[in-house]
């Protein structure tokens, strides 16, 4: 390679991290100023200086509880779980090489959602119970679905084929449930499975905490690895990549996001399935794109539950916006990837 060539190919790579480094900052800022919005919006508005009183501990009276008890947990729930819901998807859909590998597409969130419906409609429980059948269905879900796509060896599209079935079928499942349940239970049902962040509590934060950072981390330090794995089996085994090592690590490690953030907010539509496409189109290629996925589904869910209180005269869940959202892209998708061939 000449001097003027390796010259050229600096100047792309420097271009492209430039770009990667300013969209990623730039997130970040929206995403602290959708925090901001969800801790001064409401019915009764604090200045700024008041709500960082509260959130420094003092007692005010009012601002205390709205700010501390009602919309810090709400917007924190909102932030963690966006983020666990696009470094998922973001995860799944650049392995398996397609944008429709999404968890709430492939099974897996209808995994926790099967479990958590049939603790609230035949079990009648409710609480940590409901979190912990969810997490655990969720796990299994996807263990068999991993299980069923390696036939001989793995295939990123027998594993989707599979996953949409066993969506299917787990979605006929919660269906029958609904229509067997006593009729006052149903409404609990469908609050949860509509994805909100109602009724969020500062008791739900930690354990989210906990799965965000640990489970984010790993799928941010196997990033690397991740865009080998982009590249196809092949070539990812020619470079010497342990291809099942890895790919075990990220699908547990994306399962246990998905799983536990559906657990404490309900199935909220489509933010795994678009928060990986959108900030891939920011951020271009050359990097992992794990923490701008992150950052766009949390900027996603908090925008989108801003809206679901305020822009119309009904209040929404955040489920119902981000559906509303998700919807035509999946059909546009779809519309596309038939005129290509199948190429997204």
């Amino acid at each position: 390679m000449t001097e003027n060539n390796l010259n050229i190919v600096k100047a792309g790579f420097h271009k492209r991290k430039v770009r990667f480094i300013t969209v990623t900052a730039i997130l970040a800022v929206l995403t602290l100023l959708l925090c901001g919005g969800m801790l001064y919006l409401g019915n009764t508005r604090y200045s700024p200086e008041t709500i960082v009183r509260v959130l420094l501990g003092e007692q005010i009276s009012g601002a205390a509880f709205a700010v501390g008890t009602l919309r810090l947990p709400r917007m924190l729930s909102g932030l963690l779980a966006g983020m666990a819901f696009g470094m998922a998807g973001n995860t799944f859909q650049t392995m398996l090489r397609n944008p429709l590998a999404s968890p709430d597409i492939i099974g897996v969130t209808s995994g926790s959602s099967v479990a958590a419906v049939f603790c609230i409609l035949v079990l009648n429980v409710s609480g940590n119970s409901v979190s912990m059948a969810a997490v655990i269905s969720g796990l299994a879900v996807a263990l068999l679905i991993y299980t069923l796509s390696r036939g001989g060896s793995f295939s990123g599209g027998r594993l989707i084929l599979i996953g949409i079935g066993i969506q299917a079928m787990l979605s006929a499942v919660i269906s029958y449930l609904l229509l067997r349940a006593n009729q006052y239970d149903v409404p609990a049902a469908l609050r949860w499975l509509s994805g909100s962040l109602n009724g969020m509590q500062m008791k739900n934060i930690p354990g989210l905490l906990v799965v965000v950072l640990v489970f984010g981390c790993v799928l941010i330090l196997l990033g690397r690895r991740l865009k080998i794995l982009e590249l196809g089996e092949q070539f990812a085994i020619t470079l010497g990549l342990k291809t099942d090592r890895v790919r075990l690590l990220l699908v547990l490690s994306a399962v246990f996001l998905i799983a536990y953030a559906t657990a404490v907010t309900g199935p909220i539509a489509f933010v795994a399935f678009l928060a990986g496409p959108i900030a891939g189109r920011l951020t271009g290629t050359g990097f992992s794109n794990v923490v701008p996925a992150g950052l766009t589904g949390a900027a996603m869910v908090l925008l989108a539950d801003i809206a679901g209180q305020f822009a119309f005269d009904t209040r929404f869940p955040v489920g119902i916006i981000t559906g509303i959202l998700g919807a035509p892209y999946l059909l546009y998708l779809l519309i596309r990837m038939n005129r290509t061939g199948g190429a997204a």
